[in-house]
């Protein structure tokens, strides 16, 4: 019988690089929200990828950015803690940008971890053209020296996606699969629907809003003829006039968000969902330890 290997990855780089996308992909359903804003993904979120050769743990975490906040210093608090733990580190730039100082500064900082084995992944190939990736290449190869692998890939197109599992499952240690084999993550199923209608929320928003848009799942039960689930949820903004952009004239806003997050919280629970969205105000929460501490962070 061939031994399995297991072990932890995760991917670094700029907010918005494809990270969430490529981990969603790999796992073969959608585990992290994924959104055009920087700082989408808040927690250390866990993906598995089983194969025949063993497991893979994919750790999908905030981008490193510079922090503004107490939020921003916590999330890439939490970045350096789950950095210090993996067996692979996946640097990720996508093939229609220059690498630029921001770039840099990240391949740079992985010197700080040592253990971790480290692969550079151009990414959105299925949006570039061959130029463009084959300059990427030369410009991410270049970054640093002990790159085990250079891969260019498209997570939404699905190109070169097992030539990348199969490189990770090879550099993984011997051992048991760490989660069952029908696992797919190990986030509950409150914080997969708060992430959910957070998603939604933040679809269409302007760029300052998002930061300031946080999710809690008040209540949830099925109903006793189990064809219906309830769920109650806040959505907290820093300021009243957030507040008024959340919910829209009339409501048609949040009417729009809790029907954007219906459509994927049914096939999860696998009942019909209602949804009952509140809006509240909780001022300059991200600067707050004690309402960062409430709301999970």
């Amino acid at each position: 019988m061939t031994e399995t290997r297991s072990g932890f990855v995760t991917f670094v780089g700029r907010p918005n690089v494809g990270k969430s996308t490529l981990t969603n992909a790999l796992v073969g359903e959608k585990v992290a929200i994924t959104s055009d804003k920087p700082q989408t993904t808040r927690r250390a979120i866990r993906g598995m990828v089983n194969r025949p050769a063993g497991q893979l743990i994919i750790v999908d975490t905030p981008g490193i950015h510079k922090p503004r906040t107490l939020l921003g210093e916590r999330l890439n608090h939490l970045v350096d803690q789950v950095l210090g733990d993996v067996d692979v580190i996946c640097f990720l730039v996508p093939a229609t940008e220059k690498v630029g100082p921001g770039d840099r500064r990240i391949a740079e900082s992985l010197d700080g971890y040592p253990r971790a084995k480290k692969i550079a992944l151009v990414t959105k190939t299925d949006i570039a053209s061959r130029d463009q990736i084959t300059e990427r290449l030369m410009e991410v190869d270049s970054l640093r020296e002990d790159w085990v692998s250079v891969i260019p890939l498209s997570a939404l197109a699905g190109e070169q996606l097992e030539v990348l599992t199969d490189e990770l499952l090879a550099l993984m240690p011997f051992g048991p699969r760490l989660y069952e084999e029908g696992v797919v993550t190990d986030e509950s199923i409150e914080d997969r629907i708060a992430e959910i209608i957070r998603e939604a929320a933040l679809e269409g928003v302007r760029d300052e809003l998002p930061h300031s848009i946080a999710v809690t799942i008040e209540d949830m039960s099925r109903r006793e003829t189990g064809s219906m689930t309830d769920i109650f949820a806040n959505i907290v903004v820093e300021r009243d006039s957030q507040k008024a952009i959340i919910i829209g004239h009339r409501g048609s806003r949040l009417a729009d968000v809790g029907s954007r997050a219906r459509a994927q919280i049914e096939p999860l629970v696998e009942t019909k969902v209602f949804l009952k969205l509140h809006v509240r105000v909780a001022k300059e929460w991200q600067r707050d330890p004690k309402q960062l501490g409430r709301l999970g962070f």
